[in-house]
């Protein structure tokens, strides 16, 4: 599938909840961040998965951290990469498939909070 195919189909909810794996998800980070401005893409990214998970029944599984986070860490390789595919993506940054990558920064308890779900929090934090 090309990626148009594939944005077009996530935007308009007819992707298969079975084909939005990971990998799904780091080529839809990709494909936002390189056609708008971080923010937008964030926002668009949030919204499309919030979408997503209504759309196959899952409403609540929508987690904020994780999104901003892994949005800003997608960002941040494709500023050494900026033209990359989101398949050169992985290939050269491979700690992008680390499903715990987020938790290493932020420690389980953390990530794992209702506050970081409804809300981003920094890995640290402020109190």
């Amino acid at each position: 599938m090309t990626d148009a195919d594939f944005l077009t189909q996530f935007d308009n909810g007819s992707l298969p909840a079975a084909a939005f794996d990971h990998h799904a998800h780091l080529r839809m980070a990709v494909l936002y961040l390189q056609s708008r401005p971080f923010l937008e893409a964030c926002i668009d990214m949030r919204d499309g998965l919030q979408r997503f998970a209504a759309r196959v029944g899952k409403a609540g599984l929508y987690h904020e951290t994780i999104t901003v986070a892994f949005m800003s860490v997608v960002n941040e390789a494709l500023a050494d990469l900026p033209d990359a595919d989101w398949a050169t993506l992985i290939e050269t940054r491979p700690e992008l498939c680390d499903r715990r990558l987020l938790a290493r920064l932020y420690g389980e308890t953390r990530l794992n909070s209702d506050l970081a779900r409804g809300r981003f929090v920094l890995p640290i934090c402020l109190q």
